[in-house]
Order: C-alpha cells, then sequence, then structure tokens
C-alpha cells in the first residue's frame, strides 16, 4: 500500500512573525482514518478526502465496523463547517490518494483499490488492486465511475483535468517482469464521460513512481516521477485495440503485447526512458500531450538521492521543486548545505533548464505545496511575480517537541530568496501528521493532517492562517468575476470586509435577471440559463454605507 502520510508536527499552533489563526476545525472520528489530500473549489470551499473505516449501527444497537478501508470525503464552506460527508467502497480495502475540483463546479476523487464489484464499486478488478475514479457533482452525488489496471498490482497517485474537460490518470504498476522494471509508470487519458481513450506505459530498468501531474493550457499533462531507473528501450510499440469483451487469453495474438498488459478498453504505447540515472534517484520530467502521447522527457539529479514533489505551469514553462541529498554532480550544480535540502529547477517549455537553486531550513527539509504568484500588468496581461514554497524541516535522530517547523518560502522568478518565515509546532499528541498545505486566493494559508493519542484514534484536523506578507502577495481588487467570458457559472470575489451583500445581474436593458445575498467573499452564480450576450454584475454592501461595485461580465 502507498504511504500516505509525513511524520510531522504542528496542528496545535504556535504563530510568530504576525501569523494568525483565523480558525481551526477538529473532525472527530471513531475508527482509524487516514487524510491523504485537501482541495479548495474556486468559491473557496474545502474539501478533505482520505480512507476510512466505518462503523455501523446493527439492529441490536452495537456497532461494527467494515470488513475494510472505503473512500472518505468531507466538504466544508469557507468558514469551516461542515457542508457534507460521502463515503464510497467495496468490501475490501480501497484507499484515496488524490482529489481535484473540476471547472464545472464538481470533484474527481481517485486511489486504489482492492474491492471487485461490490458495495459502491460497479466493476470488478482486473488484478490485486487496481485504480478506481470516481466524478462527483458538487454536492458529492456519483455522475460516473471508472475502474482502470492491469494483472498486476496497480495504484493511483494524481488525476487532474485537461482543458478539453477531459481527465489524466497516473499511477503505477508493481511488479510486473514482462515490463520496464520492478514499478512502472502509466498515465491514462479519459474523455468528460469517463470513457478511456489512451493509455502509456513508461519506465526503466528500476523503479519509477508519479508524485505529481498538473494539465497544460495546449491541452495535454506533465507528470513528475521519482525514479531510480536508467535508459530502457521501448518495447513493442504497436498499438493495439482490444476490450474486455473480446479480451481471450486463448487468441492467437497472446504472445503479443496484449497478452503481456491486460488493460481495459485502450490503446497502449510503450516507452523507456530515454536518459540514464545521475544516482540513487532523479527527478523526471515527462511531458504528453492532449492524447497522452510522448513529447519530451528530461532527467534531472546528483550523484545522490534526489526526490520531486510538485510541479507548477509557469509563465517561461515549468517550475519544480523537491528535495535533494545530492552535491554537485551530475546536472545538479550546488551541494547541501546540511542533511536535505530543497532543490528547485525552472525548466523552459520543452523541458530544458533556465536555472535551479537550493535552499536549506535546518536539516530534513522536505517540500510540500508550490504556487505562482502572478499580477495583472499595465497592459492587463497577468504575469509571474514570484513563487511561494510550503513544506517542513524535521530533525534527524532527534527526539524534541519543537523539531519539525512549518515553513513558508519566497523567492522571485530568478529564484533569489525574498523572505522566509516559520509557524512552530507547540506541545502535541503522540500522533501528529501534516498532510496537505494550500494558499488560498484571498492570501490565507490552509494547513490539514491528523491528530491523535496513539495510532487508531485519528482525528483530521485544518487550520487556516492569515499572514501580512501572504496578503501583499495577492492581487486584491473590490471585485473580480472569473471565469469571464462565462458559460454556465460565474465567480463573484468581493474583495472588501463585509457581514453580508447584495448581488444584482442585469441584462442590458436594465432588467434585474438574477438577484441574491451572500456573507462569502467568493459567492457563485448559475448562468446557465442566460441567453449570449453582455450583462452587468452590481454588488450593494450595506455595511459599507451601501458601498456599491459594478463589473461586467460575458455570457458566451
Amino acid at each position: 500500500m502507498k504511504k500516505f502520510y509525513l511524520r510531522f508536527l504542528l496542528l496545535a499552533v504556535g504563530v510568530a512573525n504576525a501569523q494568525e489563526v483565523q480558525w481551526q476545525k477538529n473532525i472527530p472520528s471513531n475508527t482509524q482514518d487516514f487524510l491523504s489530500n485537501m482541495t479548495s473549489t474556486i468559491d473557496r470551499q474545502i474539501l478533505l478526502s482520505g480512507s476510512s473505516i466505518q462503523s455501523q449501527k446493527t439492529e441490536g444497537g452495537s456497532q461494527k465496523q467494515n470488513n475494510g478501508y472505503d473512500y472518505h470525503i468531507l466538504k466544508l464552506d469557507q468558514q469551516g463547517s461542515k457542508v457534507w460527508e460521502k463515503y464510497f467502497g467495496g468490501t475490501r480495502h480501497d484507499y484515496l490518494t488524490s482529489s481535484i475540483t473540476t471547472q464545472e463546479g464538481g470533484f474527481v476523487i481517485s486511489g486504489t483499490s482492492f474491492s471487485n464489484m461490490s458495495g459502491e464499486k460497479k466493476e470488478n478488478n482486473l488484478g490485486g488492486s487496481d485504480v478506481w475514479l470516481l466524478r462527483l457533482n458538487e454536492n458529492g452525488e456519483e455522475l460516473w465511475q471508472k475502474t482502470l489496471g492491469t494483472k498486476s498490482n496497480d495504484e493511483a497517485s494524481a488525476v487532474v483535468q485537461s482543458t478539453d474537460f477531459g481527465f489524466f490518470v497516473a499511477g503505477n504498476i508493481n511488479d510486473n517482469k514482462k515490463l520496464f522494471g520492478s514499478k512502472d509508470v502509466f498515465v491514462s487519458k479519459l474523455d468528460k464521460d469517463g470513457k478511456l481513450i489512451q493509455t502509456t506505459i513508461l519506465g526503466g530498468k528500476s523503479l519509477d513512481e508519479v508524485t505529481d501531474m498538473i494539465p497544460t493550457p495546449d491541452g495535454g499533462a506533465v507528470v513528475l516521477v521519482y525514479s531510480t531507473s536508467g535508459r530502457a528501450e521501448n518495447l513493442n510499440n504497436a498499438e493495439t485495440q482490444h476490450s474486455a469483451q473480446n479480451n481471450n487469453p486463448q487468441s492467437s495474438n497472446t504472445q503479443n503485447e496484449t497478452a503481456r498488459l491486460e488493460l481495459i478498453s485502450t490503446v497502449k504505447t510503450f516507452i523507456g526512458k530515454s536518459e540514464q540515472t545521475f544516482g540513487e534517484g532523479d527527478y523526471w520530467i515527462i511531458k504528453l500531450d492532449k492524447n497522452a502521447h510522448i513529447e519530451w522527457q528530461k532527467t534531472y539529479g546528483g550523484s545522490g538521492d534526489d526526490r520531486p514533489k510538485s510541479i507548477a505551469y509557469t509563465e517561461n514553462g515549468y517550475l519544480i521543486a523537491g528535495e535533494s541529498r545530492s552535491n554537485s554532480s551530475g546536472n545538479k550544480k550546488e551541494n547541501v548545505k546540511e542533511g536535505t535540502d530543497i532543490w528547485v529547477l525552472s525548466l523552459d517549455k520543452s523541458g530544458n533548464e533556465i536555472w535551479q537553486k537550493n535552499y536549506n531550513f535546518g536539516n530534513r527539509d522536505v517540500a510540500m505545496s508550490l504556487d505562482v504568484i502572478r499580477k495583472t500588468n499595465k497592459d492587463n496581461f497577468s504575469e509571474d511575480r514570484g513563487f511561494l514554497l510550503g513544506g517542513y524541516t524535521q530533525a534527524e535522530e532527534k527526539v524534541k517537541k519543537d523539531d519539525e517547523k512549518f515553513w513558508m518560502l519566497y523567492i522571485d522568478t530568478n529564484g533569489k530568496e525574498e523572505w522566509r518565515k516559520y509557524v512552530e509546532g507547540k506541545e502535541k499528541k503522540n500522533e501528529e501528521r501534516l498532510v496537505s498545505a494550500k494558499l488560498q486566493s484571498d492570501g490565507t494559508y490552509l494547513l490539514a493532517g491528523t491528530s491523535a493519542e496513539e495510532l487508531g484514534q485519528e482525528n483530521w484536523k485544518i487550520v487556516k492562517l492569515g499572514d501580512k506578507q501572504l496578503d501583499d502577495l495577492i492581487e486584491n481588487k473590490d471585485i473580480r468575476i472569473y471565469p469571464n467570458p462565462v458559460t454556465d457559472y460565474a465567480y463573484v470575489e468581493i474583495g472588501l470586509d463585509f457581514e453580508n451583500a447584495d448581488i444584482y445581474l442585469y441584462d442590458m436593458t436594465g432588467k434585474i435577471v438574477q438577484e441574491l445575498q451572500t456573507k462569502n467573499m467568493v459567492t457563485k452564480v448559475n448562468t446557465s440559463k442566460l441567453p449570449q450576450g453582455v450583462y452587468v454584475i452590481k454588488v450593494n454592501i450595506p455595511t459599507q454605507q451601501n458601498k456599491k461595485l459594478t463589473t461586467k461580465i460575458v455570457k458566451e
């Protein structure tokens, strides 16, 4: 099973350097709960996702636990209050590993499933474990689901939505001796309805593990891989169509690729790693086009162990952050200062290096989040202003109550450090783990993790931090509308302090076509039934001496 957690610090937060705890929420549980991810919606609501063993009441009133872990998701509003909670699972273990918000306002959750058709799971596995993907609406109700896999053990790592409203799903295939190495990478492209279009298998001669993936504006995706592998020859790359219905192992073609790898309803491409390894582990970056075909791949590393964690799309190409134990060697240019340093790479759109930098915070430094800070220039175009990294430092081979510290690092577009700051842990429980850290569009930071007196009694925790320097990074406007132009839904963001506000939507004749009240900084407006044209949105804030904000929106 994939290890979901990083050993950590915090969640009983000590505040320093003008940081303010705006709120903290504890989500109690009676069973062992794994928190794996935190996702923010476009209107700043929050989805916590993980895996839990549910307790159910029997007819006699006693508690009875399910046979295995289920997907567990919890939606919170902008103030951290519970909106709804859902579970999805079969009769065996189902581990949720990733979740995203969709452009339409719903969610996609994916993970590793050991269950055959049972409970909420509607398809059988091909192997011991497969990837189980569900698409949900904004209320957590299932729209469709998909099971992807081989006859080996497969695990999910990442899912993203592409610009054509389809999805890329990435993960790993374990111990398939007829492929490349001990752990290989797969990337599948699905359309918006969950139909599988293409699967590409990649690998070297050892272990390759997906750590992150992002969509690209051209409809493709970039996959970030931790690789211990050297170069590998391509397998037979004849693309072969087959389906679950005609998948007959006794057919005359059982010696070809379809016998070596049984995928459900997909076209397969097998691509070997093109470059040798530099050390114990490297950054391996793979660019895919809109159909999951390879455009380029690059390897970066030194003679030690280098582990990529996060990737972001930038104005010039890509930014990658991870951890390095390598001194200057291979194509790594700086020595490690102490223990494990943060190693950041800036690449152009073809994967070639622009610059690279090392950053040190103490002993074992771990990267967790990476955000691109953008501002609108005088010509009304968005441009990169800098990058914000979040992570923690852990003292190795030491036991201290403050041996782990969450940090934030702001660098300019050339990698020059602008500032850094810490959030230190206070006295903590025996089992505390930070799982996810997210910068919000209002200049606040969300930290999510688990806390327990002992294993098996985990509660989920989420903390919202405010910070003056973070707030200064965010472009603040009295009112913003996005997306604009709009199709089905628009989001009205009010950049002022207020208790409540009235939102009016006018057509060009001055007629009010929609009216609503809000207490939220970001409010969702349904525009799906409006005719095409230009509309005016006006916001009235009674507590600001009836201050009025006005902007235009285009309905396509």
